[in-house]
């Protein structure tokens, strides 16, 4: 099995291509400063893989920059601070100044010369705009959970993908690669719905971060430590 074999490369963005743990981090300080025991940076962001995982699952309709907000007044609770509401808003609509990761857009301008690119995404679309520029603005479809009406890991936002390839690109499951970070939101249920993978492994086999732990085993067909690493193997392919 070879990268060059996809004519459609499916993409997670926060984690993958954005560094969403740097975001998140960064969008914490307000209100880890006023805290009189702060979580230190692993500690914050286990928490907030539970509670946004577990308000995805409750409000799948929610847009995401609500939900991140409610996340947010969670966290708030959780940690004995006061409320703020204008902060928890600051805070879920803090996606566009997340920083992308340094090999993301190049990675992904080469990897556009030789497949649709396509983002299966949990954010919201305004939110999701900023994003999209830090990466060059490189999709062929942008899918988010705002359509779609429900949250990765569900399996409803990846039938609607395996839809959308078939009608707009006439693809089959076996044209397409879905590259991500998150075995949690997103390798469990590709591989339930028959996709090849590929794990961006961007924490180098630490568990933790953002990121929810899966609750069943799952094993990608590709792993690579970076999206630098991925195009290497794909220019390796092509020599």
């Amino acid at each position: 099995m070879r990268l060059c074999d996809f004519s459609i490369l499916t993409f997670d963005t926060y984690g993958t291509l954005i560094d969403w743990e740097t975001g998140i981090w960064d969008a914490l300080q307000p209100l880890c400063a006023r805290l009189a025991d702060p979580p230190t940076r692993e500690a914050a962001l286990a928490t907030f893989a539970q509670v946004e995982s577990a308000c995805q699952a409750a409000t799948p309709d929610l847009l995401y920059a609500d939900l991140l907000a409610a996340t947010h007044r969670m966290l708030i609770r959780n940690w004995g601070g006061e409320p703020d509401e204008a902060e928890s808003i600051r805070f879920g609509q803090s996606v566009g100044d997340w920083p992308a990761f340094a090999d993301a857009a190049e990675s992904l301008a080469y990897l556009k010369r030789h497949h649709r690119l396509i983002t299966l995404t949990n954010c919201d679309r305004a939110s999701y705009r900023g994003s999209s520029a830090r990466l060059g603005d490189p999709w062929n479809a942008i899918l988010t959970a705002e359509e779609i009406g429900s949250y990765e890991p569900s399996r409803a936002n990846f039938e609607f993908l395996l839809a959308r390839v078939a009608a707009d690109f006439g693809g089959d499951p076996g044209s397409i690669l879905h590259v991500a970070q998150s075995l949690f939101h997103d390798h469990v249920p590709a591989k339930a719905i028959g996709l090849t993978t590929a794990w961006i492994d961007r924490r180098a086999g630490r568990g933790g971060g953002a990121t929810a732990s899966p609750q069943e085993a799952v094993e990608p067909d590709f792993r690579f430590k970076s999206m630098a690493e991925l195009v290497a193997q794909h220019r390796a392919e092509r020599a």
